[in-house]
């Protein structure tokens, strides 16, 4: 495919976006500032991925010119063939970047995200894996500059989670987390074995894209809201004063449940957001079940058969199911260095949405 086009295209939408940011009116509407910043901030990579594309291509043609005029075996013959063994790679990877901006973007991909971490199989172990999960999504975050908050956590025993809603927030969150949704498998032998031997414990992932107002339309007459006392770990006032709030969706049955210090008010407002967030999710699995009979953000029952990842502390070993990815550097990987296969699941997310376009 020649991507000339698409640089040019890239280039003139990028002076275009710049403009429209200098104008005194840009952040007249904040939702639609944040867009365009976003979209500024992508595209600025799009032109720079584009111009190192079509710098890297030419060295790279010149070093085949060489290699092709050269003797076999001679010195130039050799260090022609060393460039175009590096720079091939190099081609391929800022290939792939620029067909991710070429091809169409899910609206939701910039969007920040709402992960929902549950036990599930497993008992004591499940809760404490939950736990490792939320460490390792948040220490990821941390290395990407992304902001993550704790919206409501329910602690078991031994420092587990029976569950955590987290908000994560900054550049193109849903769009690396959104391949996280789904039953995370573990194999290990837990800190409560006496004996040794290696459990299976399960725990959910649920990604979902942060909703706007404009996206889900609540009615009033449609929630019931309640106050409780938060839970967990207190500190002044925490436990001591009905702040958190508890929000069912009568017509869906949707419950969500939010404590952030004291402040009952700032617990009400996301709650609102999770729900919203939540309501967002369902409609685009019903939309997209229509459209192409692709169910997004199921994570079945947690049990063990349904597993996209296996975590083999054994072996230092962590496998991603759907495209048959081994790696071993478990100890690494829960560390935050999800990458190497994010990366893997982000191109093949690009492959998919470019097949589409071709069809």
């Amino acid at each position: 495919m020649d991507l000339q086009p698409f640089i040019e295209k890239f280039r003139r939408r990028f002076a275009e976006v710049e403009a429209l940011l200098s104008a005194p009116e840009a952040f007249a509407n904040p939702a639609k500032g944040q867009e365009l910043t976003r979209e500024h901030s992508r595209l600025r990579e799009l032109v720079a991925d584009g111009e190192a594309w079509l710098a890297t291509r030419r060295e790279l043609a010149d070093n085949h010119a060489l290699l092709a005029s050269e003797a076999p075996g001679s010195e130039l013959a050799g260090m022609a063939a060393e460039e175009v063994r590096r720079l091939e790679p190099e081609v391929q990877r800022l290939t792939l970047r620029l067909f991710d901006g070429i091809a169409p973007p899910s609206p939701t991909d910039s969007r920040n995200s709402v992960v929902e971490i549950r036990a599930a199989a497993g008992g004591a172990e499940a809760a404490l894996f939950a736990a490792d999960l939320c460490r390792m999504y948040s220490r990821y975050a941390e290395a990407r500059g992304w902001k993550v908050e704790t919206l409501d956590a329910s602690p078991s025993d031994l420092g587990g989670l029976k569950e955590v809603v987290l908000l994560v927030s900054g550049q193109d969150v849903f769009k690396r987390l959104k391949h996280e949704s789904g039953v995370h498998r573990v194999q290990r032998v837990p800190a409560t074995e006496a004996q040794g031997r290696i459990h299976t414990s399960t725990a959910t992932v649920a990604v979902l894209p942060e909703a706007q107002e404009v996206d889900v339309d609540i009615r009033p007459e449609d929630l019931d809201i309640s106050v409780c006392r938060a839970s967990g770990h207190g500190g002044q006032g925490v436990n001591t004063t009905d702040s958190a709030v508890r929000i069912v969706h009568k017509p869906t049955g949707l419950e969500v449940r939010c404590q952030d210090e004291r402040s009952q008010h700032k617990n009400k407002a996301k709650a609102l957001m999770v729900l919203r967030s939540r309501l967002l999710e369902r409609r685009m699995a019903e939309e997209a079940e229509k459209m192409a009979s692709e169910r997004r953000g199921q994570v079945g029952t947690g049990e063990r058969s349904e597993k996209i990842r296996t975590y083999n502390f054994p072996q230092n070993r962590v496998t991603d199911h759907r495209i048959e990815l081994t790696l071993y550097n478990l100890s690494a990987f829960v560390e935050g260095d999800l990458d190497p296969i994010l990366d893997a699941l982000v191109a093949r997310d690009v492959q998919d949405r470019l097949a589409m376009v071709k069809a």
